[in-house]
């Protein structure tokens, strides 16, 4: 049976290009029978990406239905496939935290704190002196663009300044000219509808017992989301009713001058403020000044509030 490769549920551009690039790794290592998958539909950034470089959409699955599996870009059981418990993993290729995860059998575990999955690949494709094709080069990239905002994220490390522009190179494209516009087109607002919107790129999490849904979307202006607030703070409500969320916070980041707004629904709006120091206005938005990454920004203080 064929080898499943995925990112997590609710797929960004890095998890998609990271199944990607992983199961061409595996292909260059002699295991040919590996299916980059999706976990969901794709997002319009993640679109843009592939058809700029001519790459075919991949399959999307809801269950694995006992194949051997290889996670990347995710590890947490909530964040992956349903049926996960009824695959074997064997790999995980990953840059978040460690949670709600154990195996019945030894696996291979490539885990760093940079700033994207496909840059923890691009480390071992060097080290295996494999080769990266133009196409490959530019999936890469994008994964590498998408997770670190074009390098301006605090989850940027020196990996990510030093090998964007070799990929770039590699691809043979301009990196501020391509960064830019791929960015840009996953903040197209006018065709989201509130679910899109909120759960387009949602995570949950659990914090000291409680499931705390965390969604983020980048905007090129903030206002787009305010003329739409009461809309989207009804679907957040909706969502977290009918799925048990305890709490349910949307990002909006502002990706040109890197500053956020919150929106939340549930208990445990003041562990938020004490998260983050600051309080919900009288329009219910918790400013969020300089965070623009929810893996670093957002989840650690608000695991500590709820765990205080």
């Amino acid at each position: 049976m064929t080898t499943l490769i995925f990112g997590h549920q609710n797929p960004d551009t890095d998890a998609v290009t990271s199944a990607m690039s992983w199961a061409e790794f595996q292909r260059q290592s002699g295991n040919t029978d590996v299916e980059a998958v999706a976990l969901g539909s794709l997002n319009d950034e993640t679109k843009f990406a592939l058809d700029f470089f001519k790459q075919a959409a991949p399959r999307v699955i809801d269950a694995a239905n006992g194949a051997d599996v290889m996670l990347v870009d995710h590890n947490e059981a909530q964040q992956s496939v349903a049926d996960r418990a009824d695959s074997t993993i064997l790999t995980v290729v990953d840059h978040h935290r460690f949670a709600n995860f154990e195996t019945a059998a030894p696996l291979f575990i490539r885990a760093e704190p940079v700033g994207s999955t496909n840059s923890i690949i691009y480390e071992m494709f060097q080290e295996k002196g494999f080769t990266i094709s133009a196409q490959l080069a530019g999936l890469m990239l994008s994964g590498i663009v998408s997770d670190t905002l074009l390098l301006k994220s605090p989850t940027t490390t020196d990996l990510e300044r030093k090998i964007l522009p070799e990929l770039a190179k590699i691809a043979g494209i301009d990196l501020e000219d391509y960064g830019l516009k791929m960015l840009k087109a996953g903040t197209n607002l006018a065709a989201k509808s509130d679910l899109d919107i909120t759960q387009g790129d949602a995570k949950s999490f659990d914090m000291g017992g409680k499931t705390v849904r965390i969604g983020q979307v980048n905007v090129v202006d903030l206002e787009e989301i305010y003329a739409r607030q009461a809309d989207i703070e009804a679907n957040l409500k909706a969502e977290a009713e009918k799925n048990g969320y305890d709490l349910f916070l949307l990002v909006a980041t502002d990706i040109l001058n890197s500053n956020s707004t919150g929106l939340a629904f549930g208990e445990g709006k003041d562990k938020l403020e004490a998260a983050f120091n600051a309080k919900f206005d009288a329009n219910g938005r918790l400013a969020l000044p300089g965070v623009v990454s929810r893996k670093k920004q957002v989840v650690p203080p608000l695991q500590a509030a709820f765990e205080a």
